[in-house]
């Protein structure tokens, strides 16, 4: 058998990355890995306030936590310990702890090698904000997907409304915002896309047109 395959998705909050990773992991037969979720599941299995632990406190509560895989596409399933991850990462608040624990170098290179090590394993579909400059640089098929502001917070306003879960639009982009700011800028493993990576502005494009874009990217 030859090596796993794996095709990078990037890009900052509520950019479509997610919806268009598991359909092209279901177009290819493999596996999805959301790592965006296995931030939010680390920060959330921590607790609020964790980012301010020491490090010795952090690495011992990580040596807890244990990352599987299974399924293909949109049916891929990241388990953590044995559990699969639920809606309870899925909140504002959760994503905001993500957002803070994500600095934390202690973090990250825990994550980074949960990511790596899921990859040797699997061909995947990696989304995430740095999968295609740190996690998988050596990836044959690497994208970068981009929006402006205004249109990623609408989408996750009519996406939370969808789920019964009305959201303030304009606190959405305030926090949309203070994520991309912190995410840009942080010292670490900061988002951008990688050198060679196809980027698609999607801000004027409908899911077909991108989800097109892609499938053409691996072709």
């Amino acid at each position: 058998m030859g090596s796993p395959l794996i095709v990078t998705i990037d890009g900052p909050a509520g950019v479509g990355k997610s919806t268009m990773a598991k359909l092209l992991a279901r177009h290819l037969s493999i596996p999805y890995l959301d790592t965006g979720a296995m931030f939010r599941s680390v920060a959330w299995k921590l607790g609020q306030g964790s980012w301010e632990w020491d490090e010795a406190r952090l690495k011992e509560a990580l040596d807890g936590i244990e990352y599987s895989l299974s399924g293909v596409g949109g049916d891929s399933v990241l388990s953590l310990n044995g559990v699969p991850i639920g809606d309870e990462i899925r909140t504002e608040e959760v994503g905001m702890w993500a957002s803070n624990v994500a600095t934390l170098p202690v973090v990250r290179t825990f994550l980074k090698k949960a990511q790596q090590d899921l990859g040797a394993r699997f061909s995947l579909v990696a989304e995430g904000r740095d999968m295609g400059t740190v996690i998988f640089p050596g990836a044959p098929h690497k994208f970068f997907l981009d929006a402006s502001v205004d249109e990623r917070a609408a989408r996750r306003f009519h996406q939370l409304r969808a789920m019964g879960r009305p959201a303030s639009l304009a606190e959405l982009r305030e926090q949309i915002a203070r994520r991309d700011h912190q995410d840009r800028n942080r010292a670490v493993a900061p988002l951008k896309p990688a050198d060679d990576a196809v980027v698609i502005d999607t801000t004027e494009m409908d899911k077909d047109r991108v989800f097109a874009a892609l499938k053409d990217g691996v072709a």
